[in-house]
């Protein structure tokens, strides 16, 4: 009934949102269901002093309340005999002649009961107490007027955000516009933006956030960026938020003007040290440092034969005094000296290979940050088997919510089943349970007092925060999961689709399952069998490139041939990395006929022909049929999200509608390129006769055309029939015209009319189509600004893209003619059109 009541109210929804307030909206709910709450009047927050996350809690209630419910409850800092909803520490809980008997609570852990006309949110801390508050409001605006009494504690003390954010503005895999925390080298003096994120942060229990790029500019430890960067802290620490900053490790020399940076040289030691004791007059309570060094061109220790435990603990001396600590970076590996004709180099051995000698030389603040994979945030890798060799070191995991190499944002990929892959794995240390999320990530397994998550995250000032609204789930999702990695994700994309879109169920079932089938689908159109997301590895990280992961240094091999595919990684015949992890796994991984058909290619090379465990399906026929299948479940998306209209907000759904059409198109760019390219290289040709037949297709080459010549694309793959048209110049208008051919290969009927071309920067190419003269519609190559994702100048497959007209009157002998007017660089390039019926992916 409540369900049904909510979608009564939703059909009639309020005005546009623009994703500002993400799950934070606190929507009123349907008369009828407000009238099933029943809570006190009063909030007793035991804290008056404004900057105190009590204070905040209680003002968050009433903002709270006063929307979901329509009440406006009075904040008072006096108990009384009275119901209320106390918020406060046990101390000062207890203080106030409170008894209370709880299970014991760990920090930031709280207590949450609706018992008894009255609710008690007390936290271990004034953090914990904030977010049981956030719960507490969660369950309200869901609807859950249930009674509750339970304690909870965070799984791990860090939970943090890591944020690539440069000092000129820009940021690294940024895809949701400009930073929000920096401007032309300085932070931002409007904390606006940053202290509604730091709310954001807070409902979902993150308690620390780095907010500069790892590749940091030393220009963040200007006496003016300390100063604002004391700001910031300022506008975060009321949420229970600390802040913490990147360091370049070259800074004493490049920034302080000293001739070196050895990290054992006296004059750098008390550089770092003036610097650190600087920072924390300006920020007291400052989390500490992340490092990346001696990775990816990064200065480091390794520079004067120093180990990298060496300096993670120059900088760990550095803040021990002031209660901080510092994030290392595990991602560390040659990106100069890799040779694949050498079949036993592997990037993947890098960060075994650079820390298990030093896990009993770190500090005891320093916290070793390990990617979940030993490459670098692909769509399917093994979990990194360092966790197994730093037993007396503490460690974080570190996941990512900024989507690099996982569609940039542009394409709906919910990320925590990926997570959970990696959280679930038990790695079997000395043939004991070592279960990653819940025994080593937790400090159980090795007795750690520090251990942790950190996520990469990429918000900007897109009002939208990450560019996407079906995005925010995995930004959502990663504090749930930081907290407690048993989270299941369906149940937590539950909560976040009700609080984000309200409850009605279509809608819910809708989003959960487009969702759950997301990272699937986009592990099976880019690329599977643990092969790795073939993308461009030497430019953006998006679009179709497979050939850009050989012949090349950066170590993301598939050593592909026209024998086979895949990286021998056993230690019998391979690069050993199957050997880094505990003998009962390393064991299974050794063999293909052990090893997960998910991860075969991961660790062994065999030939196009090699059956699969599973299905008895060749790999090559397997890759086929997973592009196909995977593009297919793409192609649905926009229709199923089409079936909500009039239930979303109509600013949110067309939002939507359009990124999930251009990923729809996008999977057949990244379908047709890797099938394209593997039948070429292996000569095996697809059972199904799909790969390289397209009969819907007119391709552009073939039309009649006017001021366009033909061209082809870099690479061939990702274009149809290998070629396209571009106009002869940039600004004067051209022409493409087709008629449909006669016969029985068109009959008349509804079609959906699709358009290949290609969207570059810097050029607004315009375009319009036209049906027996009559105009179908018009567009811009303007995906620039639509989207978000890394730009590219070139007719590639980060620029490959179409657009749909649904559902058009089409026969045999109709004109179909496009006209189009080039601008800047973008020459309106065009590969083919489409005429597709009814159920027909292509």
């Amino acid at each position: 009934m409540r369900g049904l009541l909510l979608l009564l109210a939703t059909l009639g929804h309020a005005a546009a949102e623009d994703g500002l307030n993400a799950w934070l909206r606190y929507a009123p709910l349907p008369n009828d269901v407000r009238d099933q709450a029943h809570i006190p009047s009063t909030i007793v927050t035991l804290n008056s002093t404004e900057t105190s996350p009590i204070y905040v809690a209680g003002q968050e209630l009433q903002k709270g309340i006063e929307g979901i419910l329509g009440q406006t409850l009075d904040v008072t800092h006096e108990t009384s005999e009275s119901p209320s909803i106390i918020v406060g520490t046990i101390d000062a809980f207890t203080a106030a002649g409170g008894e209370l008997a709880v299970p014991e609570l760990e920090e930031d852990g709280f207590w949450l009961s609706t018992k008894d006309g009255a609710v008690e949110i007390i936290g271990q801390n004034e953090r914990g107490a904030l977010y049981g508050a956030f719960e507490y409001l969660s369950m309200l605006a869901q609807g859950n007027f249930t009674e509750v009494a339970y304690a909870t504690n965070p799984s791990a003390p860090i939970r943090w955000i890591n944020q690539w954010d440069n000092m000129d503005g820009t940021i690294e895999r940024g895809y949701a516009g400009l930073s929000i925390f920096f401007k032309d080298n300085l932070i931002v003096s409007n904390m606006t933006r940053i202290s509604e994120y730091a709310r954001l942060l807070a409902s979902i229990r993150v308690n620390g956030i780095v907010i500069n790029n790892v590749n940091a500019n030393p220009v963040i430890l200007s006496d003016e960026n300390m100063v604002r960067l004391g700001k910031i802290a300022d506008t975060m620490r009321p949420w229970g938020v600390k802040v913490g900053i990147s360091l370049n490790f070259a800074s004493p020399q490049t920034f302080g003007g000293l001739s070196t940076f050895d990290p054992f040289d006296e004059r750098v030691i008390a550089w770092w040290t003036d610097i650190t004791d600087k920072l924390y007059e300006h920020v007291p309570d400052m989390a500490g440092y992340l490092v990346k060094a001696n990775s990816e061109g990064q200065p480091g220790p390794l520079t004067y034969n120093r180990t990298l435990s060496d300096g993670a603990n120059m900088f760990a001396k550095a803040v021990k005094p002031h209660g901080g600590i510092v994030m290392f970076r595990a991602f560390v590996y040659d990106s100069v000296n890799l040779n694949e004709n050498n079949w036993k180099d592997d990037r993947a051995n890098a960060a075994v290979d650079f820390f298990r000698d030093l896990d009993d030389k770190f500090d005891d603040n320093v916290v070793v940050q390990i990617k979940y994979g030993p490459i670098d945030f692909q769509v399917r890798e093994p979990a990194s088997p360092l966790f197994a060799h730093l037993r007396q070191t503490a460690s974080a995991i570190e996941l990512q919510v900024a989507q690099e190499y996982l569609g940039q944002q542009c394409h709906l990929v919910y990320l925590p089943p990926l997570w959970k892959t990696i959280l679930d794995f038990d790695l079997r240390v000395d043939g004991e349970p070592s279960v990653i999320g819940t025994d080593v990530l937790t400090g159980k397994r090795f007795n750690k007092r520090l251990s942790g998550y950190a996520a990469v995250v990429n918000v900007g000032l897109n009002a939208t925060w990450l560019g996407s609204h079906l995005a925010m789930s995995n930004l959502y999702a990663y504090g749930r999961v930081a907290w407690d990695p048993t989270s299941d994700p369906e149940a937590m994309l539950r909560d976040w689709t009700r609080l984000t879109f309200g409850d009605d169920p279509d809608v819910l079932d809708t989003i959960a399952s487009m969702s759950m089938e997301s990272w699937p689908a986009y592990e099976n159109y880019t690329g599977n069998l643990g092969v790795q997301t073939l993308t461009d590895i030497t430019g953006p990280h998006y679009g179709p490139n497979p050939q850009s992961m050989d012949n090349n240094p950066w170590g993301q091999w598939t050593r592909a041939d026209a024998n086979g595919i895949g990286m021998d990684r056993t230690v019998w015949n391979g690069t050993g990395y199957a050997g880094q992890y505990p003998p009962e796994v390393a064991a299974a991984f050794e063999s293909p006929d052990t090893t997960p058909d998910e991860l075969l290619l991961w660790f062994h090379h065999v030939p196009w022909t090699h059956a699969l465990r599973g299905s008895g399906q060749s790999v090559i026929q397997h890759f086929y049929d997973a592009h196909y299948a995977g593009a297919e479940t793409a192609a649905a998306f926009p229709r199923r999200w089409e079936a909500l209209r009039g239930r979303v907000d109509d600013r949110r759904f067309e939002e939507t509608l359009f990124r999930l059409e251009y990923q729809a198109g996008h999977a057949i760019v990244w379908r047709d390129a890797i099938c394209d390219f593997y039948a070429n290289v292996s000569g095996v040709p697809d059972e199904r006769r799909r790969v390289g037949a397209h009969p819907f297709r007119i391709e552009a080459e073939h039309m009649q055309t006017t001021g366009y010549r033909v061209t082809g694309t870099t690479p061939w793959e990702v274009s149809s029939g290998q070629r396209i048209v571009q106009t002869v110049g940039n600004s004067t208008a051209a022409v493409a015209e087709t008629r449909v051919p006669e016969g029985e290969a068109f009959p008349r009927g509804q079609y959906d009319l699709a358009v290949a071309y290609y969207d570059l920067y810097e050029g607004k190419a315009s375009y319009e189509i036209f049906l027996n003269g009559e105009s179908l519609g018009k567009w811009v190559g303007d995906l620039e600004d639509r989207l978000g994702y890394t730009l590219t100048r070139g007719m590639d497959g980060h620029s490959a893209t179409r657009v749909t007209f649904r559902g058009v009157e089409v026969g045999p002998g109709d004109v179909i003619r496009i006209e189009t007017l080039p601008q800047g660089r973008e020459t309106a390039p065009l590969d083919y059109i489409a005429l597709l019926p009814p159920g027909v992916v292509d």
